[in-house]
């Protein structure tokens, strides 16, 4: 084997990508677990339902790229602590929509300090033309590799 690899992973943009979304939510996923008891998917599903309530966990994997054995599993854990509930529409006993409970809510609005807080400091090493780019670049490549459907709304 050559010392010399074809593939230099730190000038290699999927993994720079990968390893810089890890730090970061690892990081965001440290305050919320010490403070909440909250796991990182525990949290997405809950920002995502916090944004738009009623969604099943089917749709809660398509907007987060969570697999589905995953949302199911952070749901339950989220449904028995009382911060998530679920019901079986009645019109389509297929759909089991989600909403968060009173305490759901209450850790939500918690939570989006902290989260953008954590935005904040991160931001604060780019001027605000750097972060405008960031943006653009960001939603292009959001294309790039999935052309069909959007990744996220075009408001980030």
């Amino acid at each position: 084997m050559s010392n010399d690899p074809a593939l230099k992973l730190d000038g290699f943009l999927p993994y720079r990508l990968s390893v810089l979304s890890n730090a970061v939510s690892s990081k965001i996923a440290k305050m919320y677990e010490e403070e909440f008891d909250l796991s990182i998917w525990q949290w997405r599903i809950i920002a995502v339902l916090g944004e738009r309530e009623g969604l099943t966990s089917t749709e809660v994997a398509l907007r987060t790229l969570m697999d589905k054995p995953t949302v199911s599993r952070a749901a339950a854990s989220l449904i028995e602590r009382g911060i998530l509930e679920r019901h079986i529409d009645r019109d389509d006993r297929r759909r089991a929509p989600m909403r968060l409970t009173d305490e759901g809510q209450a850790i939500y609005a918690a939570v989006i300090p902290l989260a953008l807080g954590s935005e904040r400091e991160l931001l604060n090493a780019l001027s605000p033309e750097e972060i405008s780019t960031l943006h653009g670049l960001l939603s292009r490549l959001s294309t790039v590799v999935s052309p069909d459907k959007p990744l996220w709304g075009d408001d980030a």
